[in-house]
């Protein structure tokens, strides 16, 4: 097995990159291989510094690097060598099986839908992240920033996509899936969220709980938590900056630690004929370990062949 990253991607790239992907071999022993995609000049020093401890890693040349400014999509088709490019293009042939990047989040998903494509019968693919429980464990939020609007027919997908993930990935059985709205009761919300409501509630694939609200994020009343890129969003980037006042103030408690994007990461994206995972750009060596770490996770469950063969039936 192999799960590669891009070297050039993130605000501490390569020397992040290179010092996480290390990290992860060490913990992966052996189960998998890591392979590092970017530029030679500036990755193979940092290589042999390490010595012995990065002798397992494969290095991929990739001449070309997309920078945070620029457009995605258009950088992504005239840079054909860069390391998110050739990432895409080894996945897609089954070269490696699951591509890690903290670089542009928008290079990312042009890549996935130019590249390995949406699943057959996916609308639209999704953003997950992973919401802490105060019982323990985690639960998984999307969309999280793909698709700002949506229709009521893609937040059903979304349903079925979260409910996968948590069930193959995340190991939880029966995984309950509830609908982020602005109160419980089934006529509340928008029109959106009162249309999805009515797909939900039918869906033989998952176990519909109804409507949650943002008070429910954190306890036990859903697993799945589906809700439009643009709302989960904000409550993404509400619950990071949760985490950084309470390291400002000093206050540390386990259940908030794990606000912290570090133990995670980075955010699958589901929907798409194989494994991709967006780190956060100023990932850390640690950020980097633990994304490679859930990409491994991913190819293992077999998540993106689930996927398929359900919106196959």
């Amino acid at each position: 097995m192999k799960i590669a990253l891009d070297a050039m991607g993130g605000d501490f790239a390569p020397q992040a990159a290179v010092d996480g992907a290390v990290l992860a071999a060490e913990k992966l022993d052996g189960k998998a291989q890591i392979v590092l995609i970017g530029q030679e000049e500036a990755v193979r020093p940092l290589l042999e510094q390490h010595g012995p401890a990065a002798a397992s890693l494969i290095l991929i040349p990739a001449s070309q690097v997309i920078e945070m400014g620029e457009h995605p999509a258009k950088a992504y088709q005239q840079k054909q060598d860069s390391s998110i490019a050739v990432g895409y293009r080894m996945l897609h042939a089954g070269e490696l099986d699951a591509f890690c990047s903290a670089g542009s989040t928008g290079a990312m998903l042009v890549g996935a839908m130019f590249s390995v494509k949406a699943v057959p019968g996916v609308l639209r693919p999704a953003i997950a992240n992973f919401v802490p429980k105060m019982h323990g464990g985690y639960g998984i939020l999307l969309d999280v920033g793909a698709n700002a609007e949506c229709k009521p027919e893609m937040l059903e997908q979304f349903g079925e996509l979260g409910s996968l993930y948590a069930q193959y990935v995340l190991g939880i059985n029966e995984p309950k899936v509830g609908l982020m709205n602005l109160g419980e009761e089934e006529g509340k919300g928008t029109v959106l969220t009162q249309a999805a409501h009515q797909l939900l509630k039918v869906n033989p694939h998952i176990n519909f709980v109804g409507n949650i609200e943002g008070r429910d994020l954190f306890n036990s009343k859903a697993d799945v938590i589906v809700c439009d890129g643009y709302t989960g969003n904000v409550v993404l980037k509400l619950a990071e900056s949760i985490y950084d006042i309470l390291v400002e103030k000093q206050m540390h408690d386990p259940f908030f630690d794990k606000f912290n994007y570090e133990a995670i990461g980075g955010s699958p994206i589901l929907g798409i004929n194989d494994n991709a995972i967006i780190g956060h750009g100023v990932s850390t060596p640690f950020a980097i370990c633990n994304m490679l770490l859930q990409g491994y996770q991913m190819a293992e469950s077999g998540i993106s062949d689930q996927i398929k063969s359900t919106f196959k039936s």
